[in-house]
This record gives C-alpha cells, structure tokens and sequence, in this order.
C-alpha cells in the first residue's frame, strides 16, 4: 500500500514539474565579469535604478538614472527600448531584482540584473563615474 502511495505521489510531482512549461530566459542574474562582456554589445542599455543621491556618489560609465522609488518609475522604464537588451542595477541588489520583475511584465525581453549591484562592482575593483 505504501509503494502505491508513493509512486502516485511521485508520478504526480513529475507531472506537476512537467507543467510549469518552458524555462524562463528572460531575466539574468549576472556577475561583473559577464556584465563587462555583455556591456559592449551593441544596443544594450544600462539603467542604474537608485537614487539621483546615490547616483551622484558614483555610477558605471554609460549608466542612465531611473530612480526606482520615483513616482515615475514606470513611465520612464517605458522609454526604453523593449526588444533590446537592458542591464539594470542598485545598490546591492534588492531594488534590481524586484525591478527586473516588472520589466518583464512589462514586455521585456532581455533583462540583466548585476549580482550585488555597485557595490560589487566596486568591491572587485571597476571603474565608477563621478
């Protein structure tokens, strides 16, 4: 009886897992180095979603400033381009995470997020525009 039990539990887990359809590629958690790469693709647009505060500390060469706790975040992520590669970042990672959810909500097609946001990058030593 308890095999019973438990093959039918298992057949079902399969078939649940089975379920959940394609693998999402939408969304990426990068690490710098692979953000060094992918920033010199053609197109790519790299947003730095903190503050205009903390933006002024520091920013990656090339970044643009979309405050992610402005009341117009949403319609300035809709300026961007939806067919295009978009890296974003924060501060350490918490804000580009829930931001990468929404840009595929949205429409995005290809999202990057930097593992750890600036400050990894500055951790590992790379350069920072003032």
């Amino acid at each position: 009886m308890k095999l019973k039990i438990v093959t039918i539990f298992c057949g079902l887990s399969m078939l649940l897992y089975n379920c959940k359809g394609e693998v999402d590629n939408t969304m990426k958690l990068i690490t710098v180095e692979e953000m060094q790469t992918l920033s010199k693709r053609d197109g790519v647009q790299l947003v730095d979603i903190r503050t205009p505060s903390e933006f002024s500390e520091g920013y990656i060469v090339n970044a643009q400033n979309m405050d992610y706790w402005s009341p117009d975040f949403d319609k300035r992520i809709e300026t961007l381009d939806k067919s295009k590669p978009i890296i974003i970042y924060c501060k350490s990672g918490g804000r580009s995470a829930k931001c990468a959810v929404q840009l595929k909500d949205k429409g995005f097609v290809e999202i990057y997020d930097l593992k750890g946001g600036i400050s990894e990058w500055k951790l590992q030593g790379m350069p920072i525009e003032k």
